[in-house]
């Protein structure tokens, strides 16, 4: 292999003279390294770590966006799978169910068993692609610890009554509709 000093010498752009200069200066520049231990600062040299740890870390950047894009990926996955293996039926649809998203009324229709499956918390409404579907709570309870969002609807059933209601003595019917 020709030195860069060699190529420089036949094209012309520098002469002997300026080539032992160079040399010479190089020489005890390093002798005075191994003197005082300090090394000279190359400020190229510092340029080109800065850009390569630049690199390193937009590199790390992208790796990071790429790895949470590909969990939310596979979260989706799984809550799809999940509401595909445990949904329920939704019945013949005679008794219309309504519930709130946001300030938006939905409605399905179930039937009156699945209503009162509904109304006691043993099924939640989940949103999945476009419409509703219905799991049983446990399978809410695990989607809404991965997307708390997805879970539209879960009733929690009403155990013990409020000593001060004063409407405690009259009970609700259950099959008392709006």
């Amino acid at each position: 292999m020709v030195s860069l000093q060699e190529q420089l010498l036949k094209a012309g752009l520098v002469d002997k003279k300026k080539v032992k200069v160079a040399n010479q200066e190089k020489s005890k520049q390093q002798k005075i390294e191994r003197r005082t231990g300090v090394e000279s600062v190359d400020e190229t040299r510092q340029a080109a770590l800065e850009a390569q740890r630049k690199q390193a870390e937009r590199a790390r950047e992208l790796n990071a966006q790429r790895d949470a894009a590909a969990q939310q990926k596979a979260v989706a996955a799984q809550i799809t799978q999940m509401v595909q293996k445990n949904r329920q039926s939704k019945g013949n649809g005679e008794v219309a169910y309504n519930f709130t998203i946001g300030s938006r009324i939905e409605r399905i229709h179930v039937s009156p068993a699945v209503r009162d499956h509904l109304v006691a918390g043993r099924l939640a409404i989940v949103a999945h692609g476009t419409g509703f579907e219905l799991v049983p709570k446990v399978i809410a309870d695990k989607i809404a610890e991965r997307a708390p969002d997805s879970v539209v609807r879960v009733n929690k059933p009403s155990a013990e009554v409020d000593a001060d209601d004063p409407y405690a003595d009259f009970k609700i019917p259950d099959d008392f509709t709006w």
